[in-house]
C-alpha cells in the first residue's frame, strides 16, 4: 500500500513515515503544499495524510484542488487545530477523515486501516492510453493482445508517465517521482529504464508512445 504524507513538520513527518514503513507501508513525504498536490496527482496513492497547515498553502485548498482534479484517493487530514469549524471545513473540502494533533501513532494506524478499507474501490484498476492498458493490480501491460510482465522500476515509470500524458517531463522530474532521489547529471538509469519500456511496449507498433524530447527529457502520448 502506497502512503502520501504531506505535512511541513520534520518530526513528525519523520515519526509517521517510520510507523507506517514499520508497517510495510510504502511511503513518500511531502513538507509543501504544492509539491504535494502534485506528487498526489502525478502518481497512484492508496492514502494521503494531509496537514492542514502548510507553509505555502493552506492544506483545505490541496484537498479541494485534488477533488477537483478527479483525485478520489482517501484523504486524512491532520490538525492542531480541533474546533468543530475546521473540521467541517476540511471535510467539506473533500477529506475522507480527521485527526487532531497531538495523537498517538496506534490511532492513526486504525484510521489509516479504516480509510483503506473504504477506499477499495476508489482506485480504478486499470489506467489506459491509446491501445495500451496498464493493470495496477497485476502491475502488467497489455498493449493489443500482447501482455507484458514489468519489473517493479518498469511499472513505477510506465505508471508516472502515463499519469502525465502528452507532458515534457524533465529525467529530473522522472527522478523525484520514480526513484525518490535527486537526479545525478552523469547518471543514464533513466534512459536504460526507458529503453527498456520501448522494446516492451513501442517495438513492433505503429504508433509509439514514448518520445524523447532533445534537451529536455521524455514525453508520454501518440504523436498528432
Amino acid at each position: 500500500m502506497r502512503v502520501l504524507i504531506i505535512e511541513d513538520n520534520p518530526r513528525m513527518a519523520e515519526a509517521i513515515e517510520r510507523g507506517l514503513t514499520e508497517h510495510e507501508y510504502e511511503v513518500k513525504v511531502s513538507h509543501s503544499g504544492f509539491e504535494g498536490e502534485d506528487l498526489a496527482a502525478g502518481a497512484a496513492w492508496d492514502l494521503i495524510i494531509l496537514d492542514l497547515m502548510l507553509p505555502d498553502r493552506d492544506g483545505v485548498d490541496v484537498c479541494r484542488n485534488l477533488r477537483r482534479r478527479a483525485i478520489d484517493t482517501p484523504i486524512l487530514m491532520l490538525t492542531a487545530l480541533s474546533t468543530t469549524d475546521d473540521k467541517v471545513a476540511g471535510l467539506d473540502a473533500g477529506a475522507d477523515d480527521y485527526l487532531t494533533k497531538p495523537f498517538d501513532f496506534p490511532e492513526l494506524l486504525a484510521r489509516v486501516r479504516a480509510l483503506l478499507r473504504r477506499g477499495d474501490a476508489t482506485e480504478g484498476r486499470r489506467i489506459n492510453c491509446e491501445d495500451l492498458e496498464l493493470d495496477l493490480y497485476a502491475r502488467t501491460a497489455k498493449r493489443g493482445e500482447a501482455t507484458y510482465e514489468l519489473s517493479n522500476k518498469e511499472f513505477a515509470l510506465l505508471e508516472y508517465l502515463m499519469r502525465n500524458p502528452n507532458r515534457t517531463l524533465s529525467r529530473a522530474q522522472i527522478a523525484e517521482g520514480v526513484w525518490d532521489m535527486n537526479f545525478e547529471p552523469g547518471s543514464n538509469v533513466i534512459d536504460v529504464y526507458v529503453s527498456s519500456l520501448r522494446k516492451k511496449i513501442d517495438r513492433g507498433y505503429e504508433k509509439e508512445l514514448i518520445h524523447t524530447v532533445k534537451g529536455a527529457g521524455y514525453r508520454f502520448g501518440a504523436m498528432n
